[in-house]
This record gives C-alpha cells, structure tokens and sequence, in this order.
C-alpha cells in the first residue's frame, strides 16, 4: 500500500514527513478525526515525550515561531524569492557547500528530485534501469511514480532487510545506469551500512558503468554511525537528494545536489514537472533555520537514541514481555523500531491511555507487521531536543506503565 498515513504523516510525523511505513494504512473508522483530536490533544499536553510533532502545533504557532527565527539566518526585511531567488537560492549554495558538490536545486518535494535526477541519469547513461532496495521510498510510498511519470525500471539486486553487498551488485544479472542507495533505509529500521559496506558497493556499481545516487532524505543524521563529515559521505555518490523536512524539521522541500550540469538539468525537469513555484520562502526560511539550529544537535540525538533503545530493551524484560525486538538493537541513527507481539490497537489504546493519565507519551502509532504472522506490531521512535532530558532509568519506568497498561486492556 502506498502514501497511507503513518506515523511520519503531519499529524504525527517525526520532523513533518508524510509518508507512512511499508504496508500501513488508516485504521480509523468514521469517527477518525475525533479519534485524531484525541491523540493530538493527549500528546500536546503530555509534558514528558521523547519528540514533538509537527501536528501538535497550530498554523499561527508555527509561523510566529519561524518569524522569530529566520531573522537569524536570513535579512527578512529584503524581497521574497521570485521563482528561486532570495532565500531559496540562498539555501542552494550553503547545501551545495554543505555536502561538497558544486550546485543544489530546490525542489518542493523529494518525489520530484528524485525523478529529476534519475531521469537526468538514465539520458547519460542510456539506461533507464535503477537498481535499489525493494523496501527504498520509490518503491514503497510513490505510486510507481518512477515508472509511470518518468519512464524508469527498477530492479532489485537484493530483498534482504538491508542495503545490497558488494558481491550482489557485481554478481546482479542484468544491467543497470544508476544504483539508488536510501541512506538510512528507513522501512528496514533506519539501518546503515558499515562505512566499508558502503564504499564497496559505491565501487562496485562502478566497475559496472553505473552512477551511484543517494536517497539521503535523512542522510544528515548519518555521520555519527559512519564517522565521517556530511561531505565525505555525500561525495561518494555522484548526486544526492536530501531533505529538509523529515530530520530538520522544516516546513517541506527538498534538494538535488550534483554536478552543475546535471542539476542545470534536473531544473528543466523540475519546470515540465510543475514544480517551478512562484515563491516558497516560508520552506526555504524553515530549511535554512534547520541547517543552523537542528543539524548542529544531531549527534547528541543519535547518541541519546541508544540511551532510549537500551532503557526500553531492559524495561520491557524487567516487565516480562514474551517477546519484543528493538530494530536495530543499538540504533543506526535517531530513529529506530520497536516490535511487540501484540494487536496494533491495543498498544495504541495502552500508549495513548499513558499519555492521557500520567503526562508521559513513550509510543504513539503502531501499524500491523506487514509481513509473517498476525498479532504483531510495531512502531518508529525518534529522539529529538525533548527526548534529551529522559534517563535510562525514565525510558524503563515508562516502558513498565506502558506494559502495565497494555496488561489491563488484554484482561
């Protein structure tokens, strides 16, 4: 199922995101925006939790709050853009310096950069074939986008829930142009591969002919796990996409970061795409504030996650849970997965009850497993500025109520 609410959608997105995990969907019935009221209302007053959402705040907030901001990175009483100057091609250059390639283009979403960029390749190429994993973010929350709008085939040289080895994209048997590698691959888990996994398989899609392109929507939270400068990661494929709403929590928008040519190109399309907005300065402020002011904090997030992820694997055996998998078991980045063997309305009630009595929201939406046995659920924690101020012993004291709760609501 594709483009189905989850918990990255505005309502309890991590960061804004939209899109949903793999196999979700709505399980509202007619009553859902009462039900939605509920949750919102329950997290917006909760005075622990691990991150606030985009939902949880109304419109003038927001922008009163951006108002404040932007006039720290950017001369507010100047013009807005006009068609992608201005602020907006202000934030094209710091991202083009950030990630060391010599030109960025704004996009409204990473959808269209996306399609932009690999279009742009398979014309260079001449071979409208991408490689990439069958659970990457085209494949899953698109609608076919790739193949419907932009004439591209994809392929998948493994199904495993991680990013192609080395040895699989040499030994794939068919041609491809461009290996699409989403960085973390965020319906695994938000997993990575080791920096050594990474440079070998950027090589051997080489030794094919292929260009290497990076879904890096949140590849900025990606340096503590690989070690290394957002630069030297980023320069190891020949474009990247990233994105500004999902991990720095602007307003939406998107980058294409290449060479001049291919993003000179990458503008035609972005153009015949319609996606040559007359203004978007609120997206480009929103992404610029981000760059100053969430990027810088990143590290302690990641290093905090595995905090969080430790608590809740201790909590949840203290409290005697049958089973439970916390995905990956030490967190790649800020984000992980929690798997419980219970019905995902259950531990939606139980985690929405705790957030109503004691203050504290731990879990928000769970979604059915979309694969093996019924029964089991999971859902995505990101640790964001809020989430800082928990203690191991906090996360295994919540973990405790939530199972207590869940404990009670199964009697």
């Amino acid at each position: 199922m594709e483009d189905q609410q989850g918990p990255e959608d505005l309502e309890e997105g991590r960061g804004g995101a939209r899109d949903a995990p793999a196999g979700s969907g709505p399980r509202d019935d007619g009553s859902g925006q009462d039900a939605r009221r509920r949750r919102i209302a329950a997290w917006r007053a909760s005075e622990r939790t691990l991150c606030r959402m985009p939902g949880e705040y109304g419109m003038g907030e927001r922008l009163t709050a951006l108002a404040a901001d932007a006039r720290a990175v950017y001369d507010t009483t100047e013009m807005p853009d006009f068609y992608g100057d201005g602020p907006v091609a202000e934030l094209e250059r710091r991202t083009a310096g950030l990630l060391g390639f010599p030109a960025a283009a704004f996009f409204p979403t990473g959808t269209m950069a996306q399609q932009a960029a690999l279009r742009a390749w398979a014309g260079r190429t001449g071979n409208a074939t991408v490689a990439l994993h069958p659970l990457a973010h085209p494949e899953v929350h698109e609608r076919r986008a790739f193949g419907t709008v932009s004439a591209l085939r994809t392929v998948h040289p493994t199904t495993a829930p991680r990013l192609p080895t080395a040895e699989e994209i040499r030994d794939f048997e068919e041609p491809f142009g461009t290996l699409m590698l989403e960085l973390p691959l965020r319906d695994a888990g938000f997993v990575l591969p080791t920096w050594q996994e990474l440079t070998d398989v950027v090589e051997a899609a080489r030794e094919r002919d292929a260009v290497v392109h990076f879904d890096g929507a949140r590849l900025w939270e990606c340096a503590v796990h690989f070690e290394r400068p957002l630069e030297e990661i980023a320069r190891l494929a020949d474009s990247v996409y990233v994105s500004y709403y999902k991990t720095l929590e602007g307003l939406s928008g998107a980058a294409l970061v290449g060479p001049e040519s291919l993003v000179d190109e990458a503008r035609t399309w972005r153009h015949r795409y319609g996606g040559q907005l007359f203004q978007q300065y609120p997206a480009a402020l929103s992404a610029l504030v981000g760059l100053d002011r969430v990027l810088p904090k990143l590290p302690a997030y990641v290093a905090h996650a595995r905090v969080v992820a430790e608590g809740l694997a201790d909590g949840f055996a203290k409290a005697g849970v049958p089973w439970f998998r916390i995905n990956p078991g030490v967190p790649h980045t800020h984000q992980f997965q929690v798997w419980l063997p219970y019905e995902a309305d259950a531990l939606d009630e139980a985690g929405l009850g705790q957030s109503e009595e004691t203050g504290v929201t731990l879990f928000r939406r769970w979604f059915p497993a979309p694969a093996g046995p019924p029964g089991v659920a999971y859902t995505e924690l990101t640790v964001t500025e809020p989430g800082l101020s928990w203690s191991a012993e906090d996360v295994r004291d919540a973990a405790a109520e939530f199972v207590r709760r869940l404990a009670q609501g199964s009697d």
